[in-house]
């Protein structure tokens, strides 16, 4: 994977989350479309947007947005399933002359797939409440029962990079026994934060449950959006990526290296009247000092 210097590179695919979550989309895109350039922007300073409302996170999504604009970027993935439900059709209406692409909850595929007819959702408060998770369910889950589980704090435990251990085993338990109780064969992980505990989620429901993580199906359909738009990288060249955080580099950098596997420096934008404000990269952490 090639780190690139920042400003090297143009045509970029722009994907923005709250936090560390949207790395689960980030690493498919690139996965399947291993020739393009990528900046990735995590506005760690505001995280979790879950309990925010709608007009708020419209906000910050409007000013990602112009930020990854003027840094050259030719699509915008919202790689964040709460800022989907409050912004996705506002970004489309305000920049039509741009793809864009955001997380919607997987309730079709597991509509398909349940026996049971029953299907556990697991979302931020933010992401039941948009419209684009109403609208989608009034589309897909006709005849099939839904049982929506508020994670709240779950994002912040991802965050803080708590993957494992009693706390977390804990936590998903409790989110979890609701919808096994309630006969769910399948469960959907609408943030983008939860495919990084996908592992103990199914070790908690077992082999017979489908746990449906979103992030691979977001990729594809930017592949058909990008060919659609004739916006497709030159190949065989491999993509160069950029990382930036309103938060603290160095933490994000360490959050990088152990999600993604990735070890690179990290550049620090500021909040300044709506709009983002670029400095420095910081350089990426020594492995044993974090």
């Amino acid at each position: 994977m090639v780190l690139a210097v920042p400003g090297s590179i143009t045509g970029l695919i722009g994907v923005f989350d709250s936090g560390v979550g949207g790395l689960s989309v980030w690493r498919e895109i690139v996965r399947a479309l291993p020739h393009e350039d990528t900046i990735y922007l995590a506005d760690q300073v505001n995280v979790p947007y879950g309990p925010r409302g709608e007009t708020e996170i419209r906000g910050y999504c409007d000013g990602i947005a112009r930020y990854l604009l003027n840094r050259g970027c030719k699509a915008l993935v919202v790689a964040c399933n709460t800022a989907s439900a409050a912004a996705l059709k506002h970004l489309r209406e305000s920049l039509p002359h741009v793809p864009t692409i955001g997380m919607e909850p997987a309730v079709k595929p597991a509509a398909a797939v349940t026996r049971s007819g029953v299907v556990g959702i697991l979302a931020t408060p933010a992401t039941f409440q948009g419209r684009l998770f109403q609208a989608t369910a009034g589309r897909h889950a006709a005849g099939i029962r839904l049982v929506n589980q508020v994670c709240c704090g779950l994002a912040e435990h991802i965050e803080a990079g708590e993957l494992d251990g009693p706390d977390t085993d804990a936590m998903l338990r409790g989110f979890l026994a609701p919808i096994i109780e309630a006969g769910a064969d399948t469960i959907v992980l609408a943030c983008s934060h939860y495919p990084f505990l996908i592992e103990p989620i199914r070790r908690i429901v077992g082999p017979d449950v489908a746990v449906i993580d979103p992030a691979p199906a977001i990729a594809r359909h930017l592949t058909t959006v990008l060919a659609h738009h004739h916006l497709q990288g030159d190949g065989p060249r491999q993509g160069e990526h950029v990382f930036v955080t309103s938060g603290d580099p160095a933490r994000f950098a360490s959050a990088l290296r152990r999600l993604a596997g990735v070890t690179g420096p990290v550049e620090a934008v500021n909040w300044q009247a709506g709009s983002l404000e670029g400095n420095s990269p910081v350089p990426a952490p020594n492995p044993q000092q974090s």
